[in-house]
C-alpha cells in the first residue's frame, strides 16, 4: 500500500507540474515544442509498454494498454501538426505562364 501511495503521490505531483509547465508557454513557441515532446512521447511508449508487457497484476497491464494508445496518439498528432507548420515554411511554386 505504501508503494501504492508513493506512486498516487508522484502521478498527482507530475499532472500539477506538468499543467504549469504547458499553461506558461506562449502560443507561437507551442508547435515547435510539440516537435520536441514527441522524444519525450517516445519514451512513454516504451514504459507503457514494458508497463503492459510485465503484466504484475491485470490493472497494469489495462494501464500499460491505455498508456501505449495515448501516447501513440500524442506522438502521430505531434508529428502531423509539425509536418503541417513546415509546410508553412516551403516557398510556394509561382503559377506558370503560357506562351503566346
Amino acid at each position: 500500500m505504501e508503494t501504492f501511495i508513493g506512486a498516487l503521490t508522484v502521478f498527482v505531483l507530475a499532472i500539477f507540474v506538468g499543467f504549469e509547465v504547458i499553461t506558461k508557454v506562449p502560443p507561437t513557441l507551442h508547435t515547435p515544442l510539440m516537435s520536441g515532446s514527441n522524444a519525450i512521447s517516445g519514451i512513454t511508449i516504451i514504459g507503457a509498454i514494458l508497463s503492459a508487457g510485465s503484466q504484475h497484476t491485470t490493472l497494469s497491464a489495462v494501464l500499460g494498454a491505455i498508456a501505449l494508445v495515448f501516447a501513440t496518439i500524442n506522438v502521430v498528432g505531434g508529428f502531423l501538426v509539425t509536418h503541417r507548420m513546415l509546410e508553412m515554411f516551403k516557398p510556394s511554386v509561382p503559377a506558370r505562364r503560357e506562351p503566346k
